[in-house]
């Protein structure tokens, strides 16, 4: 029935937004997200916009237990206001479950960029995805997708 299942959130740009940095669409196409939309089940949210930066954007990658934008700037205090946003939006929902952009130094989950702007990727995660964790939410990536519907069908199989 729907509205009885688990609400998602879910990164902006996988829905064809345009919210990255570039003003680019990173759309994930699934047949699944389109039954979680009619389910009404996505939250939707770019951290970053909700933080306050602009698209476009300039690149901003992690370094150390700061995010420096291309020019240098130390832009976290937008990453850490999107992050709260993000868990907000959580609380509000009751989400436990997160589809976030990897390799994002918001929302990567398993990966992030090494902060030398060179497309070195390393392993880390991003300010949200870490907030989220922190406080008990799963969060799943475009990689992880099949992971992600595994554990909602579990929890809906469970009930």
């Amino acid at each position: 029935m729907p509205g009885t299942e688990p609400k998602i959130l879910i990164s902006s740009c996988f829905l064809g937004n345009k919210v990255r940095y570039d003003g680019m669409v990173k759309t994930i196409m699934h047949p699944q997200l389109s039954t979680w939309q009619q389910n009404q089940q996505l939250i939707v949210i770019c951290p970053e916009m909700a933080g306050g930066l602009p698209v476009p954007r300039p690149k901003a990658e992690q370094f150390g237990d700061k995010v420096i934008d291309e020019h240098g700037r130390d832009v976290s205090e937008f990453f850490i206001s999107g992050a709260e946003q993000a868990l907000q939006l959580c609380k509000e929902h009751n989400i436990r479950y997160a589809l976030l952009k990897e390799f994002s130094p918001s929302c990567g989950s398993g990966h992030i960029y090494d902060g030398s702007f060179k497309g070195n990727k390393i392993v880390g995660m991003g300010i949200t995805s870490k907030l989220l964790i922190e406080h008990g939410i799963k969060v799943f990536s475009e990689l992880t997708i099949d992971q992600l519907i595994l554990a909602i069908n579990t929890e809906i199989t469970a009930k």
